[in-house]
């Protein structure tokens, strides 16, 4: 050890090391994890200055990744600065011997430390960029450690330049210790596997919601409808999210997230509707009643068509029948007969369309006429045999309450959530996510308990469970892109959900926040059509 270096300031910034190492493994920002890596060595090393500069993906260049010089108050690259607009430091020359003129280049090329002690008094490098620098800012560019950043596989990815030790008692400019250069190539040693490891987490991330959103892709691919849903719902959940994170009073004042829980959050967002990648396309685009791979009112038609057509038929017998005594009286009833029953028929089909069309609740009297008209209403099908108009299957469809589909058809896309439980649960989760099931597969759950898929209520499902329930309803409720319907105004989704809370089916703490903090409002915004936005 040098004789001007002080033991004790030596060991404790060698303890500063390992806190900084333990601290980089920690660190979750790409981007916050360069900037750490830079000024904790410019603080170690007593740097004034320094440059990270990084391996370029395809392996052949070091580009500029951060500038800081405290002195002048330079920076660049960082998070909210502005980024650095060098060019890019090729690793070899075109007949591909090493470009060893510049000194990171040297570095990174032969993986060697790097100490020199004045650049203006140096010939071995090519300082020309240094001293341009130098002359724009006013500044003195004199001592450089350039230390190579390699991780555990032994691959360069990066490298560390320190410029301008200062001496800890009289301020001024001086070559890096020995000792300087220890902590440099220990530091870089660390920060490079802490890089590292967190490109490849990144890396595994990007691959994972790569992988939902082609599952999401899938059932866009099914349906339209249902793929832009799964793109929103997250976003939405997200706001409500940071509004109750920002409350400071009531139930959710206590209620807080760091950036794992928000991730968390967006993954169960983004796979809470996975499970229907299962439904049968045909039932969740079903945009009327006697839809199917086809719209059945057609068929319908058709046999009004016949029954027009056997009226027709039956009146011109009747005249006929009258031959050859001609009594325009009776052919003029005959007449007046078909009418009469050509428009009963119209009537009674062009009634059967506005109830295939579902949306508004249906009346028990209209329920009622059309199992009259099924019922009594008799027609010759293709094999001659007299038979009622519409079948049992055509009549349940027909006479739905609310909305376009059967109990059993309600089932079916209903079961979408247990198939999105089953799926999720099957996954070996890792800590950080592990309560993506959980959350994923209760926003059918209300919170009197009756709910589904368990019956679960308010007070054993957890506050993210509860978010995405009141986001699930919120969106299909304002979604324009329904097959059965138009996207409502935002005044008529909020009152609805006004009565949902009073009835214990959302979480009336978090729909107060939601409604408080206009989270629908700042989402109608960003995603409804403006003549949705009433308030």
């Amino acid at each position: 050890m040098e004789k001007s270096e002080d033991l004790q300031s030596l060991l404790q910034r060698f303890e500063q090391l390992n806190e900084v190492g333990a601290a980089l493994s920690r660190e979750r920002d790409l981007g916050q994890l360069l900037e750490r890596i830079l000024e904790t060595a410019q603080t170690l090393t007593r740097a004034d200055g320094g440059t990270l500069y990084r391996v370029t993906d395809d392996g052949r260049a070091l580009s500029f990744a951060l500038l800081r010089t405290r002195s002048l108050g330079i920076r660049g690259g960082g998070q909210g600065e502005e980024p650095l607009d060098f060019p890019d430091l090729p690793l070899h020359l075109p007949d591909g011997a090493p470009n060893d003129s510049l000194i990171a280049v040297h570095a990174a090329v032969h993986e060697t430390t790097v100490v020199v002690a004045d650049a203006y008094d140096n010939a071995a490098f090519d300082f020309a960029g240094t001293r341009a620098f130098d002359q724009r800012t006013g500044y003195h560019s004199q001592s450089f450690l350039t230390v190579p950043m390699k991780n555990h596989y032994g691959e360069l990815i990066g490298v560390l330049q320190l410029i301008n030790a200062l001496d800890a008692r009289t301020g001024r400019v001086r070559a890096f210790s020995r000792s300087a250069q220890r902590i440099a190539e220990s530091l870089a040693s660390q920060a490079a596997i802490a890089l590292t490891n967190r490109q490849l987490i990144d890396q595994l991330e990007h691959l994972f919601e790569s992988f939902v959103n082609l599952i999401n892709q899938a059932i866009d691919e099914k349906s339209p409808y249902t793929g832009a849903h799964c793109q929103r719902v997250p976003v939405l959940a997200m706001m409500l999210a940071e509004a109750a994170h920002a409350t400071t009073q009531g139930p959710l004042a206590r209620f807080s997230m760091n950036d794992r829980d928000r991730y968390e959050l967006k993954m169960a967002g983004m796979l809470h509707d996975c499970g229907k990648i299962t439904t049968p396309v045909h039932v969740v685009d079903k945009a009327t009643k006697l839809q199917t791979i086809y719209d059945r009112i057609g068929v319908i038609d058709a046999r009004f068509e016949v029954l027009e057509r056997d009226a027709e038929i039956e009146m011109l017998r009747g005249q006929l029948a009258l031959r050859p005594v001609t009594d325009a009286a009776a052919e003029a009833r005959l007449a007046e007969g078909l009418k009469s029953a050509r428009q009963g028929l119209r009537q009674e089909r062009d009634f059967l369309r506005r109830c295939n069309l579902g949306g508004e609740a249906m009346q028990a009297g209209e329920q009622e006429r059309v199992r009259t008209i099924g019922t009594t209403r008799q027609w010759r099908n293709p094999e001659g045999v007299r038979t009622n108009l519409l079948t049992s299957d055509e009549m349940e469809n027909l006479t739905i309450g609310v909305g376009t589909l059967t109990q059993a058809e309600r089932d079916v896309i209903n079961h979408h959530i247990v198939s999105t439980i089953r799926m999720l649960e099957s996954l070996p989760w890792p800590r950080h996510l592990r309560n993506v099931p959980e959350y994923a597969g209760g926003h059918h759950e209300r919170m009197d308990g009756k709910g589904y898929p368990r019956g679960l209520t308010r007070e054993e499902m957890s506050w993210q469970a509860r978010m995405l329930g009141i986001v699930d309803i919120f969106e299909a409720l304002t979604a324009a892109d329904r097959p059965y319907k138009h996207g409502m105004k935002l005044s008529q989704a909020l009152a609805i959900m006004r009565t949902m809370a009073a009835d214990g089916h959302i979480d009336p703490d978090l729909f107060e926040v939601f409604e408080r903090e206009q989270v629908g409002v700042r989402y109608a915004r960003q995603f409804l059509d403006p003549q949705q936005i009433d308030l």
